[in-house]
């Protein structure tokens, strides 16, 4: 028989490779869809896949016991994640090459560890300044370097994009957090998604769609799958199992690296040294603020 620690640890690998697959997907994806119809297909194989595991697990009687405030929360919510953010996102890997909006959007713990101070009104500890320099320095190192990436001009919009792309994750991440455990993890993006989706719909009625090819219909619908809905369930499956949860939260810095891999087998994208390092500095200034700064 197979251990809850096994099983957790197989299930983080999953949606880990998964995470690592999609800056790829990405890429592929806006060469047949715009980011409007990449998200709008995406989003509703999300819903769909959340809405199998409700059948699955026999939850859809959650639902009932939701009031009013509660629907209204996950219709702003769902408003924030998926629409704005992976709009935003999405706009961004449209302008930048791959390993360079990958890493910068893997910022936003550096934004939720300013955001945490400025709305708990507590201050950062002077530790973990050090921490904000490395990271923001990676993202310096990264920028500078792209310009060595083919005859690549750098879109400084397209960066702006990225960053605020970490800006609206991190956000998210803080308000979800502090309604964690009211609700089922899966119900909630359920509702999530539920909202979003009918917010693209409206948005197609007055945005309207091309022309959609049978590559651009599947890449999205991996992207539905692979980055927004079965690996959200993957990990929360995996840290409801561990007794070991720092163990599986660490698994998730190997994703951006095994992305590069991807982006360069696949993309053919030729990654330049300043990436790695501007990855590596990234991370390591994540890592020091959550573990070196403990007392």
């Amino acid at each position: 028989m197979i251990s809850n620690g096994t099983k957790a640890k197989i299930s983080a690998s999953f949606a880990v490779l998964s995470w690592s697959t999609v800056a790829t997907a990405f890429k592929l994806a806006l060469e047949h869809l715009t980011h409007f119809e990449l998200l709008l297909i995406a989003s509703s194989t999300s819903l769909l896949i959340f809405a199998m595991i409700l059948t699955f697990q026999h939850r859809w009687k959650s639902l009932i016991s939701i009031d009013i405030a509660q629907y209204g929360y996950f219709a702003l919510l769902g408003l924030l994640n998926p629409v704005l953010y992976y709009l935003i996102l999405f706009k961004s890997y449209s302008l930048l090459p791959a390993q360079i909006a990958q890493p910068i959007n893997y910022m936003w713990p550096i934004f939720l560890t300013v955001f945490l101070a400025i709305f708990t009104h507590r201050s950062i500890p002077n530790r973990k300044y050090l921490g904000l320099i490395i990271s923001l320095g990676g993202v310096i190192i990264i920028s500078i370097g792209s310009t060595k990436i083919g005859n690549f001009n750098l879109s400084g919009i397209g960066i702006f994009f990225a960053a605020l792309s970490a800006v609206l994750w991190s956000v998210y991440w803080m308000v979800t957090n502090r309604n964690k455990g009211k609700i089922d993890a899966n119900v909630a993006l359920f509702l999530c998604f539920l909202f979003g989706t009918l917010y693209l719909l409206i948005m197609a009625c007055f945005i309207g769609i091309h022309t959609l090819t049978t590559v651009g219909v599947l890449s999205g619908m991996y992207v539905g799958c692979f980055e927004m809905g079965i690996p959200f369930v993957a990990f929360g499956y995996a840290i409801s199992k561990t007794d070991n949860p720092a163990l599986i939260n660490q698994m998730c810095y190997l994703s951006p690296f095994i992305s590069l891999f991807f982006i360069s087998v696949i993309l053919h994208e030729p990654i330049v040294m300043t990436t790695y390092l501007g990855l590596g500095m990234i991370i390591a200034g994540i890592v020091f603020n959550q573990y070196a700064t403990k007392s």
